[in-house]
């Protein structure tokens, strides 16, 4: 049913060629973002797989969709290694991006037109933490916290402030450029100071966490989120 010898070379040269031009352009270079951090051949692999042909809506075991009885077990190995990496409790590994597992959090735990704080863009924080142009500015009553002049660190004493100040539904920690450490247990204790949610974004150093190189938010923060390409 699989003609394996069908391949991208062998019938689109234009766009295979494309393909090979960009493959030399990331040898040949030293990436230093690290949203394009390279894949492995074994991630590569795993994304090019039959699994493409298969829709599997819904939760193991728990489908609406029939023959997804392997598509569980990939599923649920991806499930239980998550939690055991990052010492959670649970772990759901559907959202295609971190933008997407975000808002999952923001929908499942805000209200349109409740007060989010959150890592102003211009600081370091990411588009969905409260950016104006993002879904998460616009629907919601954004109020954007920044680093202290002096110290280029994350400014905890102006977090608190605004807190009181705002009492927000949730507030928001992580970023997309900051290179210190995060504070995790300070954030935990200003948001149980206003009632609020706390959600870390660590997409940006779950590799560092999952090495033990970088302080972990999952026992300390109600949610959090990552990618898992950088």
């Amino acid at each position: 049913m699989f003609n394996n010898s069908m391949t991208i070379a062998g019938f689109d040269d234009e766009l295979f060629q494309a393909l090979e031009n960009e493959r030399h352009r990331q040898e040949d270079h030293i990436e230093l973002i690290a949203s394009e951090n390279y894949a492995s051949p074994r991630v590569l692999e795993a994304q090019g797989t039959v699994l493409t042909n298969k829709y599997a809506e819904g939760y193991p075991e728990k489908r609406y969709y029939g023959g997804c009885e392997h598509v569980d077990v990939v599923e649920q190995l991806a499930i239980d290694r998550a939690k055991a990496l990052f010492a959670a409790d649970y772990a759901n590994v559907q959202p295609h991006s971190g933008s997407q597992a975000n808002m999952a959090v923001f929908m499942s735990l805000v209200n349109t037109g409740d007060t989010i704080l959150g890592l102003s863009l211009a600081d370091g924080g990411h588009l969905t933490h409260g950016a104006k142009p993002n879904f998460s500015g616009k629907i919601y009553n954004a109020i954007q916290y920044g680093l202290h002049p002096e110290t280029g660190e994350i400014d905890y004493d102006k977090v608190e402030e605004l807190a009181l100040e705002h009492k927000p539904k949730m507030i928001i920690a992580g970023f997309s450029a900051y290179s210190r450490i995060w504070d995790w247990q300070r954030f935990r204790d200003i948001a149980d100071k206003v009632g609020a949610y706390f959600v870390v974004d660590m997409a940006h150093v779950a590799g560092l966490v999952a090495a033990g190189l970088y302080p972990n938010p999952v026992p300390i923060a109600d949610v959090v989120t990552s990618t898992t390409h950088k």
